[in-house]
Formats: C-alpha cells, structure tokens, sequence
C-alpha cells in the first residue's frame, strides 16, 4: 500500500479485521475474543499500526476503547477495502469454476432444435451467470478463430482437419430434402438419391449453401449426373419461400426442419446421415469452456448410443 510522499504502508488483513472488531465491541478484551486471538496481540498490532500510519485510531480508557476522528475514517475504509476483498475472492472462485463468465460458441448449424439446442438450453439452465456468446460463420472462420482462442468452441458438421485443436464427435443428423408441398417427391415418406437426379436445385450464397452445393455434387455426380444448382443471394428463411414458389430443391439437416415455412415440407433423405462435432484448442483456459465441454459429453452418450466418440484429445 503507496502512501503519500511515496513511502510504503505494510497493512495487513488482519490489522484491519483487528480495527473494524475492537471499533464494533468497544474493548480490545472483546474483539480478541470474538477473533479467538490473544488481546495482547490486538492491542500491539493496533499500535504498530497507529505508528506505521502516524494518527492514532483509539482513545484508550478504562471501561475500553472508541474511535478516534481519525479512527472513525479509518474504518469506513477499511470495511470497503474487505468487502472488496470479499467480493473479488468469490468472483475469482465463480469464475473458476466456470459458475460466471462467457463462453464464446461458434455455430454451423440451426438452434431450431436437435442436440445443439438441447445442449445450449441444459447449459445456460445450468449455469444461469454464464453468457453464451454465439457466433455464426463458415467453418474455416471458426476454426481459425478458435485456434486463435477468439472462440471458445465451434459445433461444425463432419471430421474438420483444426491443426492443434482438440475434436470430439458428438451427435449425428439425418439429411432432409426441402421441396415444395405440392410437388410429386411430397407423397414419398423418404427419398433416395436417384429420385434427384434430374432436379434443379437452389442453395445460398453464404453458409451452409457452398457445402451444401459441394455435398449435392459429390453425391449426384457418383450416379453419372452433374446436377443443376442454382446459387442465390438470400439466408436462409428467403431461401425456403423460394422453394416454396418451386424455383427448385434443396437440402437440410434435421434440426432445421423444426422450423415451419408455408407450402415447404421436408423428407428425409434415404441413409444420409452427417456427422456433427466440436473443436476447441486444448491450450484454453476458460472454465466456462471445460462445463460446456463436460456437458456436452454426457448428453453425447445419450445421443450417440453405443458408438464410441472419436475424440482426437488428451481429455474433456
């Protein structure tokens, strides 16, 4: 503790605790009973005090002790400075252990509903002092910005290389064909992939529409076929209205069909299922980070039943 004039005051804790207990009980006698020390140690280190600080903080009698003026601003502060204290210590500890803070999450997929969901909403229920930050972007945004701990965690679809990252497959999600619901495809229960062949199709021109471009090429191209997809300036929501009006198909994951659009229906799409994971760099120390990731865990083995999770990590 700086002084005036630059020297150096040596206050301890305890001198404090020491003055604020004989203020509060009138008698050095009391207040070392009530901390279970000696009042001979009371008494000294209020002195040694009164000495370090230059004015004195009692006026001694026989019946006790009471403040002095000086005293009496000495402890006003003094009861600040341990809340302070206080205060600081259990903020430090709740953030420790993950109970206050933000975590940073970088999303590629719908919070409409599916495992993500569930996972956000058991884990702000869990950690109400806890501020999840969600971000959307292309994958190669996330894991950038996760390697350079500018995200905490980023939930991204399939095994992504993330050099020095941690990865951990944690849920699956069926591949739905969006189409519109007076179209000929409506009356299949599922679909499979010869019945898209000949289709035009219509994709965004942000996230998710290059992957899901990339995904329809893959797959039409192994029956022989280039397919026609056209790429469109929208989000998503103006895309579904699009196919609605049949300027084409298109597809989606399964969380995303929770959400309703007029004359959209989804089918699945026959033995299509996409992998979903989270990445997230071992060298972050963000507590909040180290609850979600545990949760994550533990809903994962519900989720994924009897699969072993491909977690490429030295540990959760």
């Amino acid at each position: 503790m700086q002084a005036t004039g630059g020297s150096t005051l040596t206050i301890e804790l305890r001198h404090l605790r020491y003055v604020i207990a004989a203020a509060e009980r009138g008698s050095f006698r009391r207040a070392a009973k009530a901390l279970k020390v000696q009042e001979s140690a009371i008494s000294r280190r209020i002195r040694d005090l009164e000495d370090e600080i230059g004015a004195a903080l009692f006026v001694r009698h026989h019946g006790g002790v009471h403040l002095t003026q000086a005293g009496q601003r000495f402890v006003i502060r003094a009861r600040r400075a341990l809340s302070q204290i206080g205060h600081a210590a259990i903020d430090a500890g709740s953030f420790g252990r993950g109970e206050t803070g933000v975590v940073r999450i970088g999303i590629f997929s719908s919070l409409a509903s599916g495992f993500l969901s569930d996972l956000l909403r058991a884990y702000v229920g869990a950690n109400p002092e806890v501020r999840p930050d969600l971000i959307e972007g292309a994958p190669t945004d996330h894991i950038a910005s996760v390697q350079r701990h500018r995200l905490d965690i980023a939930f991204l679809t399939g095994q992504p290389i993330a050099d020095g990252c941690d990865l951990a497959h944690l849920w699956n999600e069926r591949v739905y064909v969006a189409l519109p619901s007076d179209h000929e495809l409506a009356r299949k229960r599922e679909i499979v992939w010869g019945n898209l062949r000949d289709r035009h199709f219509i994709v965004s021109e942000t996230d998710p529409g290059p992957e899901i471009h990339d995904y329809l090429v893959k797959h039409l191209a192994d029956l022989g076929h280039h397919p026609s997809v056209e790429r469109h300036g929208v989000g998503r929501d103006n895309l579904m209205h699009l196919v609605a009006i049949r300027q084409g198909l298109t597809l989606t994951s399964e969380a995303t069909t929770a959400a309703r659009f007029p004359g959209v229906v989804y089918r699945p799409l026959s033995e299509e299922i996409l992998p979903f994971c989270a990445i997230w760099s071992p060298q972050n120390d963000n507590p909040a980070l180290r609850r979600l990731l545990s949760l994550a865990r533990t809903m994962s083995k519900a989720a994924l039943p009897g699969l072993l999770l491909a977690d490429r990590t030295a540990g959760l």
